[in-house]
């Protein structure tokens, strides 16, 4: 319990100076190519971000993809997103991470129950 207390204080940009730097290096890194945070996450790396996925309304992963090709083409032409564009850009406005939890508590919930998981993969 302690352990984790001290792992969110030190991970809380409001209460350490380090982390408020690292968010708001992350955050101008993201602007600068029009990304969200969510966009960083692979559906290949994990099962429960892939079914996350799957469950979103088709217009957010059509956005996401739509975001993920424009970085993908500014990084290939050693470009940014234009100043007042950057400016319009919202990187940890979250769209993913809800969903996330739901599947995780889902999964727990059948592992509790002794139910077989719905997929069985082993990752390359």
């Amino acid at each position: 319990m302690a352990t984790s207390q001290l792992v969110r204080t030190i991970l809380d940009p409001t209460k350490n100076w380090f982390a408020a730097v690292h968010k708001k290096t992350i955050t101008e890194r993201l602007r600068k190519y029009g990304l969200r945070y969510d966009d960083l996450f692979d559906p290949m790396e994990c099962l429960d971000i892939k079914e996350a996925m799957r469950r979103l309304p088709r217009e957010i992963i059509d956005a996401r993809n739509q975001r993920i090709l424009r970085a993908m083409d500014l990084s290939m032409k050693h470009e940014y997103l234009p100043k007042d564009l950057q400016a319009q850009q919202t990187p940890f406005r979250s769209y993913l991470t809800d969903m996330l939890a739901r599947v995780k508590r889902e999964n727990a919930e059948r592992e509790a129950l002794g139910a077989l998981p719905l997929q069985q993969r082993t990752l390359p």
